[in-house]
This record gives C-alpha cells, structure tokens and sequence, in this order.
C-alpha cells in the first residue's frame, strides 16, 4: 500500500493584531509541511517567519537526493528524513540570524516552527518554541511536541498545573526560537504513520483560544480539510482572536500500488 498525504493550510491575522506575522508551507511533491509563528513585531515576525519557511523548504528539496550531503553531521539516532528536517531548521535559525546582522532594524525579531517531513511510513517532526503538532488517529487526539515556554517548564517539574498554565501571565514566554541564541536546540522525534491518520500543524494563536477537546471535536468531523481549517481559524477568533491564527492539516490516505489513485495530486490547495 502506498500512503500519500492530503493538506490544506490557513492563515489569518485574527482580530486583535493588524498584521500578520505567521507563515506556512505546503509542498506536496517533497511531503514537507511548516508552520512558523513570526516575533518581533510590525513587520520584523513575518520577515522572520517567511525566511524560515523559505529555508526549511530550500534545504529538503536541496537534499532530496539520497546521494546528496546534508549540512550537518548526521544524528545516528535518527532516519535520514530526521537529519534533513532538523538540518533544515538549523539553517533556517543560521539565515534569520544572518538578517540581523546585515539590517539592525531587524534586530528582536525570530520565529517559532514547527515541521513535518514524511518518508513513506514514517514522519518527522520537528519543532522549536510553541507551535505545535498533532495526531487524530482512531479518535484520539495526542500531542506530538512539547511547548519550549516557562509555564510549561513549570508544569513539567510540578510547579504549576495545566488549567493554572492556560492562564498565566507568563503563557505565551517561549524559552527556544529561531533567531534568538546563536545556536539552536531543535526537537525532533520519528513517529509511525497510518492510513486515516490526522496530522495538525499550527501556530499559538491556535491553542491559546481553543483546548485540546475544542480542537478534537473539529477533527472529528467528515468534511474536507479546507473546511475544517475554515472553522479552527473560526472558532478562535469567536473565542477573542487575540493573535494570528495559522493552521495546516494533513491527512495520510493509503492507495493499491498501481491503483487509480496513483497519479492524484496529493495535497489540496493552500491558503495563505
């Protein structure tokens, strides 16, 4: 059986912010999917967050080739789709720094991210900061990533709980992004895909408005992925809307070799 992934992405600047400082990216072709959440204020973020998504998608196609040398030194712990992404992230941090240097205007911008890259069965995820990736798979919603911000720092040593995190003064303090230290640490795990697995990429603006079960119960549904990012993004500016919102769903289908199926275009059209 061959799997193949769908996807459909949405960005909107929410109803608080007047611009929008999140970015996307979907690449059917190279199965590589991304979402940055730009910092830095007006302008700056989404400077940020674009050479980001630019980067990440630059290195996977660069290094598609197996017979292609990748930019770093290999993690033999992981796959070779592994190394690439946390490669491709890597050098993403290194080009956001590299702005900075060269236009002091720019300097406090950097970016969150999140990215999934598959190769057949398995997928790699790999994050830095507080966008998130997750998995609907047979009802059940899992977290795939861990937030790298204060309070869940504190939640994970058992000094604030999760309902008191939601709501801390200090929620959206991210302790990892792509732009700040000069050297980044980059998150990265391989998990075992299935056909009618949900996978779901998104930004802050996201998951600080809706929980877990809000997010779940939207999943849930049958309708198409577009209207199902139509109705997260929705949804959390009818709750306040008080940062951007961007979303990216995938949803891996499994085909007959040879079968009719073969040669469909593998991703829905994103918006942006």
């Amino acid at each position: 059986m061959t799997l193949r992934p769908r996807a459909s992405g949405l960005s909107d600047v929410g109803v608080i912010r007047s611009h929008n400082e999140d970015c996307f990216e979907i690449d059917p072709e190279l199965q590589i999917f991304v979402v940055a959440d730009g910092m830095g204020g007006h302008s700056h973020g989404e400077i940020a967050s674009r050479i980001a998504v630019e980067a990440i998608r630059d290195v996977v196609a660069k290094t598609a080739d197996d017979d292609a040398t990748l930019p770093f030194e290999l993690d033999p712990r992981l796959g070779r789709h592994s190394n690439r992404l946390k490669a491709a992230i890597r050098i993403a941090h290194d080009r956001v720094l590299k702005a900075i240097r060269q236009d002091a205007s720019l300097h406090g911008m950097g970016t969150t991210v999140v990215g999934m890259l598959l190769d057949r069965d398995s997928a790699a995820i790999a994050h830095v900061g507080d966008s998130r990736c997750y998995r609907l798979r047979g009802g059940k919603l899992e977290l795939l990533t861990q937030d790298h911000t204060w309070v869940n720092e504190q939640v994970v040593a058992g000094f604030l709980s999760e309902e008191q995190a939601r709501v801390h003064p200090l929620k959206n303090v991210v302790t990892r992004a792509l732009g700040g230290d000069s050297q980044v640490d980059v998150d990265v795990r391989e998990w075992q895909v299935a056909p009618g697995d949900v996978f779901l990429l998104c930004s802050d603006g996201l998951t600080t408005m809706l929980t877990d079960q809000d997010i779940l119960e939207r999943l849930r549904t049958t309708s198409q992925l577009e209207e199902v990012c139509g109705r997260l993004v929705r949804d959390a500016n009818t709750r306040g809307g008080y940062d951007n919102v961007s979303v990216v769903l995938i949803r891996v289908e499994g085909s007959s070799d040879g079968g009719p199926d073969d040669d469909e275009t593998a991703a829905l059209p994103a918006a942006r």
